[in-house]
């Protein structure tokens, strides 16, 4: 998801193995949902004609200290801040051939080089209040169908916090979808599964977009994926801005984006490095003359020393072309960082869980430059290069 706006605003689901397993665990997109936290069992009960339903939920709140913030109002503007960070209730039914996926409250997005914007702004200007909800049938084990507020396919790193072993989101992320609007068709056979969808994108209500994520399990340790994602229309004539989400890039949407991750998962070790690359054609009619390209790598790993305690780290680079000898293009804002920029930054996590209780502490750091003139959001002017943060998160699940 672009976040550019400074004016914006058990270890067994950390170590799925299978997409196929990853997608019939509806609080997981993606393929690695890298997470040290455990969500307790569900609280279930039946409800009549509908079945038995799971209810889970999750309340916290997080602090921050950052240098370099930029000169804007809010919560982005601050040295030292805090908000909520999730108050969200989940309700599901993941059984039987008709079943269905609710989550609705609060949620934030922090992610590293990018302004903080509150609980408040995020819910109003991004998914909403329900921001994941989707009806799914599956007449078989090994087919499912599944149409509504649906959670990417692609990237590493899901979208609220409680889903990722850093508090904050990756530079990779951010210009990654991470709820979009459509249907999704899943399929596994042994060790491939395999997920399409159509959908429109950066939730931009044009459904005009094609997502594809296959995975192969070579053991149970080890599993390579391929994502995909690309428009097949164009905006083309629109005006800027003319999207229904706010927070959408000029050309982002109709860009397209490709990844390929690997990941170890044995023991107390969970290894995954991934590649991403993302081209950005040219649409003058949008102001944007040149066709450019973002392109990054990023290695996400966890080490549990105890069944409380763990240690997660994110290391990561992420580099804009400048749209060819005359610039133009507009992967440098996609990335927020300028046209011929690059950046990167390490994440060091350590999480303590006791039970629905957990704890944990983010220091990251960013260097990125920003050729060109270009005004970012790091430092007053704009124009700092590096930005250290720390943060806190602590809450309850159940």
């Amino acid at each position: 998801m672009l976040h550019h706006n400074a004016i914006h605003t058990s270890r067994s689901l950390r170590r799925s193995v299978l997409a196929a397993i990853a997608l019939s665990l509806p609080m997981i997109a993606g393929v690695a949902q890298a997470s040290p936290l455990s969500m307790p069992a569900p609280l279930t009960f039946s409800a009549g004609p509908l079945g038995k339903l799971d209810v889970q939920g999750i309340a916290s709140g997080m602090a921050f200290y950052q240098d370099n913030s930029p000169a804007i109002s809010g919560l982005g503007g601050k040295n030292i801040g805090a908000d909520i960070s999730n108050g969200m209730v989940i309700v599901q039914k993941n059984t039987g051939q008709l079943q269905f996926y609710i989550q609705a409250g609060a949620y934030n997005f922090p992610t590293v080089g990018v302004p903080f914007a509150s609980t408040g702004s995020t819910v109003s200007s991004e998914f909403g209040a329900l921001p994941v909800a989707y009806l799914k049938y599956a007449p078989t084990a090994n087919f499912s169908m599944e149409i509504g507020k649906l959670p990417t396919l692609i990237g590493a790193e899901s979208g609220f916090t409680y889903q990722n072993i850093n508090i904050q989101r990756g530079l990779l992320w951010n210009v990654e979808p991470i709820v979009s609007r459509g249907i999704q068709f899943n399929y596994s056979a042994g060790p491939v599964s395999a997920s399409v969808s159509w959908n429109d994108g950066y939730y931009s209500n044009r459904f005009n977009w094609v997502t594809g994520l296959v995975s192969y399990a070579i053991d149970s340790s080890n599993t390579v994926s391929v994502y995909a994602g690309g428009n097949v229309g164009n905006s083309a004539g629109y005006s800027p801005n003319s999207y229904s989400n706010a927070n959408i890039v000029d050309g982002a949407d109709d860009s397209d984006i490709y990844g390929l991750m690997y990941e170890y998962s044995s023991g107390p070790w969970m290894i995954e490095p991934y590649v991403q690359y993302m081209y950005t054609p040219a649409h003058p009619l949008l102001g944007i003359n040149a066709s450019s390209a973002n392109y990054g790598a990023s290695v996400l790993a966890d080490y549990s020393f105890t069944n409380t305690v763990s240690l997660g780290g994110r290391v990561e680079y992420l580099a804009a072309d400048n749209g060819g000898a005359s610039g133009g293009g507009a992967a440098g804002s996609v990335t927020g960082f300028g046209p011929g920029s690059h950046a990167w930054s390490f994440t060091l996590t350590p999480t303590y869980q006791d039970g629905g209780f957990f704890a944990r502490a983010d220091l990251s750091y960013v260097n990125a430059s920003e050729p060109y003139g270009w005004v970012g959001s790091i430092g007053t002017s704009g124009t700092n290069t590096t930005q250290l943060r720390g943060m806190l998160e602590t809450g309850f699940m159940f």
